[in-house]
């Protein structure tokens, strides 16, 4: 299966369930947006990372996915190959199901890319609306025909490639010196944080349907 291919049965295996994540899609997306901005964390990182999330903490073989993943899509986002694939169920599954875990995936990437930076250059605002924008669709059950298809494969491809573009030409900085982990150091020392991470989550997180 082509799931098998790209990674989704056993990403999904690590990683469905979560409660505070809505799938291992949008968990996929928020790596993404991250990596967008930063160089790849190390395991050590990714467990604060998902601290400040208030992520239970995953197994080791979980967290090592998670890490090795970031990896590959840090070398995918810098690859002129463009070969970047977001983490989703094929073609195997409902649609209705791969149109959600789409709209997961983008407000993901929002979520990472606002958590890890904030910082928007000219003209990424328009990406990142997009993002917003796909991460809002609803599937109404009218929707599950050949058009329906060929609609959710046009979305797919045209949100596909917006992390290639968040990323190229941004000069990496590393998880320490992002806004990431402000959270977790004051957690730790105890003491208020100057920047509320909260703010930029707001700030960020896509206008979803309820």
């Amino acid at each position: 299966m082509q799931d098998d291919i790209l990674g989704w049965t056993e990403w999904n295996a690590h990683f469905d369930g979560i409660e505070e994540i809505s799938s291992p899609s949008e968990l996929h997306g928020l790596l993404t947006g991250i990596v967008c901005v930063t160089q790849a964390a190390t395991q050590d990182e990714w467990s604060q990372i998902l601290n400040t999330l208030n992520v239970p903490t995953l197994t080791a073989e979980a967290l090592e996915s998670l890490t090795n993943e970031a990896e590959d899509v840090a070398h995918a986002l810098s690859d002129d190959e463009l070969d970047y694939l977001p983490m989703l169920p094929d073609d195997s599954h409902l649609l209705g199901e791969r149109v959600r875990a789409l709209a997961d995936w983008c407000a993901g990437v929002v979520l990472g890319f606002g958590l890890a930076s904030g910082n928007i250059r000219k003209d990424e605002q328009e990406l990142i609306e997009h993002l917003q924008d796909v991460a809002a669709v609803e599937f109404e059950d009218s929707d599950n025909d050949e058009e329906g298809e060929e609609s959710y494969q046009e979305l797919y491809e045209f949100v596909r490639l917006i992390p290639v573009s968040l990323s190229i030409g941004r000069k990496k900085i590393t998880v320490a010196e992002s806004s990431l982990l402000q959270n977790f150091h004051a957690k730790s020392r105890n003491q208020e944080v100057a920047v509320d991470p909260q703010t930029v989550v707001e700030m960020f997180t896509p206008h979803r349907p309820s």
